[in-house]
Formats: structure tokens, C-alpha cells, sequence
């Protein structure tokens, strides 16, 4: 046992899955963790709940893991790892009330939605008793179980990462109106018929039915092949979509999937966050005038402002005073540069993606960089800053009500109004700059 608690010091605080075998090298349970070191370490603590694999650590002689980049990953891989090898003490704790499958229907546009495990197992109860084609059929493709309280945020993420549609599709010989997805181009027009069946199970299907089967790079590696085709055949609508899905991909936010069970306590619920907060972009407009508008990007990370990596923007298409339109002239033109990498390395025309943006400014700048980030295909939490009628109040508006999200920001106020601050500073000193000229 001794043994096993220095391999875990070992152990990545990244997120994964962990397995855990007996003397016989049976895999008898299968979790999953967003630390896998914190998590692992947990079971060793002497502190004993009623569940079954915690009351049978003793039987526990070795254990491995398999770091994931995303939580998401994490909750695929543990059920596609319980459903091919059915370990002892995940499938006697499992409670079919609690877990969810995710089915894809065998439709000329497929749906993609979730069924409660017994309403799945009931189907079979059903058709055999009944003695009629099996309904299970009706489904080309079933994932899971996964569990149930977190299907939902889970289906919401796929939706967002893949343009799954949840429209009917265009049947009527006059023009259809679009849907409300397809207006925030998370929709590829399934609504209006702008796609094929052909093309929709291309474009979307296939691809998240290789990341639900945990085949991200190979979805990565397909979708980087297709968009250097569509740039060839100067396509480029399509190859800024694949763009930004690979993004979105490679920077999955999924923050709303973190369980409780994944964590040890609230005090490592919110350094966990934190942890994961690597780069804080800021953002501010100095308005002056109709030929004195500019923004400015700073960015923090773990040691401080990243002074090189300052970014400062004359703005050249609003018309008027609108601080809103030039922020949203400013991040439009910044995620253009969006890197999906992880480092820098020589391409100075890309840069790494923030864990944060944070805004100078109130709800209309908070709401507008939200519209930016989403029409890129990118979820990345935003907080904005905003003076008060008397300019001397820091009101905190959160863009995102999420949990762990304003526990971290309320613990990190100073920070980010330094943030803030410098933000402002960098961009009034550009505009003088340019006055002077």
C-alpha cells in the first residue's frame, strides 16, 4: 500500500480517469477526476464513504491512469471503459435511474439526444413482450451510460462543439426562415436546407461519433485535412468554420460538467480552478473623439503582465462614440488570431488563447464580447469591470453564473482590477501617442 501512495504523488493534477486493479489483475473500478492525483490520494485518507470500492481498498494492488486535456473526455472515456469491461465495482453501485445514454436515431438527419438508462432497457422489455421490431433499432449509434445529472451540460457542449442541429429540416418548396441557432451560426442550416443529409453526416455526425468513441486527435487530424482542402478550393466560410471548431476543440470549457464526486472539498474545488487559470486577457477603449478610438489587450499569467505580448488596436470601422461597437471591432479582430496551441513558438501572427477575458466595462461590453467569443465558436468565461455612476465603485458583472467561476473571480478582486487598471493605462498612453502625432 505503501508503495502505491508514492506512485500516486506521481500521479498529473490534470484530468483523466483511474483504474483500479486487484492481486489478480482484474479491473475492478473505473473513475474518473479532474485532478487525478488529488482524487487518487483521496481514497488513501482514511476517510471511508458507504460507497463499495471505498469499503474494498484493501483489494486494491495496483493502480494506472489516463490523463485526458478536457473533463468532457474524461466522462467519455470512463464509460466507454465500463461498458467494454464491465468492472465488479462500477456496475454493482450502478443505479439505472441516475445514468443516461446518449443515442443517435437512423434518420436522413440524424438526432442526436439523450434516454434515461431504464427508458433505454425498457425499450427491449417492451418489443420482446409485445413480440415487435425491436425500437433499439431505430438508433445508429448508442453512448454511455453516463451519469445523468451532467448529461445535459454534456449534450450542451457536443451541441456547441459539433453544430449539431436540433432544428427540422427545411420540407417546404418556399423559402424556410432560419432557426435561432442558425442566426448565432452554431446551426449549418439544416433549417433552410443549405445542407445536404450527405454532407450533415459528414460534416457532423461522423465527427462526433469519433470523439464519443475518444478519438479526439483523430477528429482533430480529419478536420485539419478538410480545411486546407476548402482554403485550396478557396472555400474559405468553411475553412474559418473548421478553424474555429479545431479551437474550440483544443480549448474545451467545460467547467459545467464538474461533479462534485470529482472533487475532494470546496477548498480544492476552488484551487483546482485556479490552477487551470494560466492567461487573463484585458481589455479597454479609449474613445476621443471620431478619430481618437482605440483598444488595447494586456495580458496577466501566473508572474505577472506579459508585456510583449500587449496588443494595441486603432479602430478603423465604427462610425460614431459607440465603446461597444469598437470592442467588438477589437475582439473580432484578436480571435482572428486565435492560436490553437498550447505555446508560443515562431508564428508571432498567432496568439494563445485567454482562460479569461476580462473587460473594462459593464453589461453591454460584457454581453457584446460574449457575442464575439460565441460567434467564434469559443467559450471562455468573460467578467467585466464597471466604475459606477460615480466612477468610483468596481462593480464585478459576471458572463457567466457558474459556480466556481465567481467563487474564483470574488477571491481574486485585487488581481483583476490590476488587470483592469493596466488595461486602461495601456490604452489612454496609445492614444496620446497617436495625438501627438
Amino acid at each position: 500500500m505503501a508503495m502505491l501512495e508514492d506512485n500516486i504523488k506521481k500521479f498529473p493534477q490534470a484530468p483523466g480517469i483511474y483504474l483500479f486493479y486487484n492481486s489478480k489483475k482484474e479491473l475492478i473500478y473505473v473513475g474518473k477526476a479532474t485532478s487525478l492525483r488529488s482524487r487518487v490520494q483521496s481514497y488513501f485518507r482514511g476517510v471511508r464513504s458507504l460507497r463499495p470500492i471505498e469499503q474494498t481498498m484493501h483489494e486494491v494492488t495496483d493502480i494506472k491512469i489516463k490523463q485526458t486535456d478536457s473533463v468532457l473526455e474524461a466522462v467519455i472515456l470512463e464509460a466507454n471503459y465500463i461498458k467494454k469491461f464491465q468492472p465488479r465495482y462500477n456496475v454493482d453501485g450502478k443505479d439505472d435511474k441516475s445514468w443516461n445514454y446518449i443515442v443517435i436515431t437512423d434518420e436522413e438527419f440524424p438526432q442526436v439526444k439523450t434516454l434515461r438508462a431504464y427508458e433505454y432497457n425498457n425499450m427491449y422489455e417492451h418489443t420482446k413482450r409485445m413480440k415487435l421490431r425491436n425500437e433499439r433499432d431505430n438508433f445508429l449509434y448508442v453512448f454511455g451510460p453516463y451519469p445523468g445529472l451532467k448529461t445535459r451540460e454534456m449534450m450542451k457542449l457536443l451541441q456547441r462543439l459539433f453544430y449539431i442541429s436540433v432544428c427540422k429540416p427545411c420540407q417546404s418548396c418556399k423559402p424556410c426562415r432560419p432557426c435561432l441557432y442558425r442566426q448565432m451560426g452554431q446551426c449549418l442550416g439544416v433549417c433552410i436546407g443549405e445542407i445536404s443529409s450527405k454532407e450533415y453526416k459528414q460534416k457532423v455526425i461522423r465527427p462526433l461519433v469519433m470523439f464519443l468513441r475518444g478519438n479526439k486527435s483523430g477528429v482533430i487530424k480529419k478536420m485539419e485535412r478538410e480545411m486546407k482542402r476548402a482554403g485550396k478550393d478557396e472555400n474559405f466560410e468553411e475553412a474559418g468554420r473548421l478553424r474555429n471548431q479545431i479551437i474550440a476543440l483544443n480549448r474545451i470549457q467545460d467547467i459545467a460538467l464538474l461533479n462534485k464526486s470529482f472533487f475532494l472539498d470546496k477548498k480544492f474545488q476552488i484551487s483546482n480552478f485556479k490552477f487551470q487559470i494560466d492567461r487573463i486577457e484585458g481589455y479597454d477603449i479609449s474613445n476621443f473623439g471620431s478619430s481618437g478610438k482605440v483598444g488595447s489587450m494586456v495580458v496577466f499569467d501566473m508572474n505577472g503582465p506579459v508585456k510583449a505580448e500587449y496588443r494595441k488596436f486603432k479602430i478603423k470601422n465604427v462610425k460614431g462614440q459607440s465603446d461597444v461597437d469598437c470592442l467588438e471591432e477589437v475582439l473580432s479582430r484578436r480571435l482572428k488570431h486565435a492560436d490553437i496551441r498550447i505555446t508560443n513558438d515562431a508564428n508571432k501572427n498567432m496568439w494563445l488563447l485567454p482562460d479569461i477575458v476580462l473587460i473594462d466595462g459593464g453589461k453591454p461590453q460584457v454581453g457584446v464580447a460574449k457575442k464575439v467569443l460565441a460567434r467564434y465558436g469559443m467559450d471562455i468565461p468573460v467578467i467585466g469591470i464597471a466604475k459606477g455612476p460615480e466612477r468610483k465603485k468596481n462593480e464585478f458583472i459576471f458572463g457567466s453564473q457558474e459556480r466556481l467561476f465567481i467563487k474564483w473571480v470574488n477571491g481574486n478582486h485585487d488581481l483583476l482590477i490590476q488587470v483592469r487598471d493596466e488595461a486602461h493605462r495601456f490604452a489612454i498612453t496609445y492614444q496620446r501617442k497617436l495625438r501627438r502625432l
